[in-house]
């Protein structure tokens, strides 16, 4: 059997054998690229990954935007969230579909919270000087703050990339309340970012305790996907196998 079909036959085995489908959400001043590092390695466990393009304009139409691309998927789906795409899986994550949820480096605000909110009781993290909004009140990271605060552990060569591609964010998709948090149902993971300049390490913690997840801590910047893809690829393959057992109970 030749190298590709044998890929293809274990995709089936691990498909018939009910594993969910994996939607990945990516933050603000980000984009789907964000997980490639994560996907391939994903993939190459026979799951089928998607990754949503958000639109960073307003918490509502992200969250429309997620839960369209679940509906696409056959069958149970463990959702993942970046960052401010934390916040978008915690209400997109209601679908029924939608069997585990994922946390990497991410805000999880419950019900009547947002981003700004949930913050607020922490210090101001370093990489909110580095933040510039245009006259639509859309925020842009400067040079610097991609460099310092964003993307500290990663190479020049991607930190270039970063600062050219960036999507702006909405300021006001930070003050968006979460209806119904999903994780309070769910099973959950998190991924929390040690050395995180974007949100504080410590809220992540905090979150991370909160909802009961299953956590890790990594040496990382805020781009832990992209810093330690192997470490978040493999959390998200056991949420993929605690979610089915979960779901079968």
């Amino acid at each position: 059997m030749a190298p590709t079909q044998v890929k293809q036959a274990f995709a089936e085995d691990r498909a018939s054998d009910g594993v969910p489908n994996v939607v990945l959400v990516h933050g603000a001043w980000a984009d789907g690229s964000s997980w490639s590092k994560v996907i391939p390695l994903l993939e190459a466990k026979g799951l089928h990954v998607v990754a949503v393009q958000i639109h960073l304009a307003s918490l509502a139409d992200d969250v429309a935007t997620t839960k369209r691309a679940i509906a696409l998927q056959d069958g149970p789906v463990v959702l993942v969230g970046h960052s401010y795409g934390g916040a978008v899986i915690t209400e997109a994550g209601n679908d029924p579909k939608v069997v585990g949820l994922v946390y990497v480096a991410a805000f999880a605000p419950g019900d009547g919270e947002s981003v700004t909110s949930i913050s607020k009781p922490y210090p101001p993290a370093p990489l909110g000087p580095e933040l510039r909004p245009d006259a639509k009140g859309f925020l842009w990271i400067s040079p610097k703050g991609i460099s310092e605060d964003f993307g500290q552990d990663l190479s020049a060569s991607e930190k270039a990339v970063l600062t050219a591609t960036q999507g702006p964010a909405n300021a006001a998709a930070f003050d968006a309340t979460i209806m119904n948090a999903a994780w309070k149902s769910k099973p959950t993971w998190f991924a929390i970012a040690g050395n995180d300049r974007a949100i504080p390490p410590e809220l992540e913690k905090a979150e991370a305790a909160r909802m009961k997840a299953m956590a890790i801590t990594l040496p990382s910047s805020h781009l832990v996907m992209l810093s330690h893809p192997k470490e978040v690829a493999a959390l998200i393959e056991n949420a993929t196998k605690g979610a089915s057992m979960a779901a079968m109970k």
